[in-house]
């Protein structure tokens, strides 16, 4: 068993990573206020995991919220059946509501714990590697909207994680490979010699090497709990944590929520943000293409959609998140272990940076 702490202050909460961890109840209960729990996960999830915890919450009265599977999901719509269930059920502010699933679920029911009764206490239990060592740490929820990922939402902290690596054996190899985009980005961004570890374990990540992968989830969550704890609400060093996000969420938007995994997204362009460091002359194209090589050991993407044009990335970038009084930052690297944000680039060189010939590029990394 690891335990990581978020330092929030009165907002604190504990990180647990470790194998069967959804059956004891000493990691869960202790969390849980009130006599009912609404556990909202998928059709997915629900049929390999959901009994499972309902064990462990016995004694406890426990709505099960089942939502259909996918990014294309996380909706207004798809939302307002977990406060269907939550009204039904007559669930009172007492009620916690777990989030049982990948980075979909927990956003959604984040949001609706932070919307429902004006606020509800939560639970993440994340069941992909994606969520585990990102999105279920540092209290972002929500949902999208057609023009952006993420567009309308709220910061509200869980009451604790619980990661269950051993969730991790029913993960298909796609959403593992998604997931593994997140952790190589930690390195990339603060933490070099954890780049390194990555290049000497990558193939027994992706044999689910437990011990591996307990240590890669330790040592990403560690690595965000830190930057919250410094910027919860994205207002400087958190910001960092978006490497690759900006080209990636305009990847997501405009090819349909769902057609590309919010990891693969996120790993071209990744790609296209190691392409503009170097254009900037920041980073040197050796450690452009040692970086690429990672993402494509671990079977991710590492070349924006061919259909996608300069003008089509523009569109949906202008409304990211990160616009500030109507100018782009994007998060970029200094070095390797080095991330900044900026809007201090010329336009030409993003520009070249969306137009690049990024098939090219992957050419030269080799099997």
């Amino acid at each position: 068993m690891r335990t990581l702490n978020v330092n929030l202050g009165e907002r604190s909460y504990p990180i647990f990573i470790g194998q069967d961890v959804l059956s004891q109840q000493q990691y869960i209960l202790p969390y849980i206020k009130g006599r009912k729990v609404a556990v909202v996960t998928n059709e997915t999830v629900a049929p390999l995991y959901l009994e499972k915890l309902k064990a462990t919450l016995q004694g406890k009265e426990v709505t099960a919220v089942v939502l259909p599977d996918g990014e294309r999901y996380k909706t207004w719509e798809v939302l307002q059946k977990i406060f269907d269930a939550l009204l039904e059920d007559k669930h009172d502010r007492a009620t916690t509501i777990i989030a049982l699933g990948g980075g979909v679920i927990g956003d959604m029911a984040g949001f609706a714990a932070a919307c429902y009764q004006r606020g509800v206490d939560f639970i993440q239990v994340p069941t992909t590697l994606l969520s585990q060592v990102d999105s279920s740490v540092g209290g972002k929820t929500g949902i999208n909207h057609p023009l952006g990922k993420n567009m309308v939402g709220a910061f509200y902290q869980p009451k604790a994680v619980v990661i269950d690596t051993s969730s991790l054996v029913t993960l298909p190899e796609r959403e593992l490979s998604a997931g593994l985009a997140e952790v190589i980005k930690y390195g990339l961004i603060c933490d070099e010699p954890f780049l390194v570890r990555l290049e000497e374990s990558i193939d027994q990540l992706r044999l689910l090497d437990q011990s591996k992968l307990s240590e890669a989830i330790e040592r990403s969550c560690a690595a965000k709990a830190d930057v919250v704890g410094a910027d919860e609400r994205e207002s400087g060093i958190r910001a960092t944590l978006n490497l690759g996000h900006t080209f990636g969420h305009a990847i997501e938007a405009h090819q349909g929520y769902g057609s590309w995994l919010h990891g693969e997204a996120v790993a071209a362009g990744t790609a296209m943000a190691l392409e503009m460091s170097c254009r900037l002359g920041w980073l040197s194209r050796d450690d452009q293409i040692r970086a690429l090589r990672l993402f494509k050991r671990a079977g991710l993407p590492v070349v924006p959609p061919a259909s996608m044009s300069p003008d089509d990335f523009m569109k949906y970038m202008a409304v990211d998140k990160k616009v500030l009084d109507g100018q782009l930052r994007l998060v970029l690297l200094k070095r390797l272990g080095e991330a900044v944000v900026t809007s201090d680039f010329p336009y030409d060189t993003l520009k070249q940076t969306l137009s690049a010939d990024y098939q090219a590029l992957a050419e030269q990394l080799g099997d």
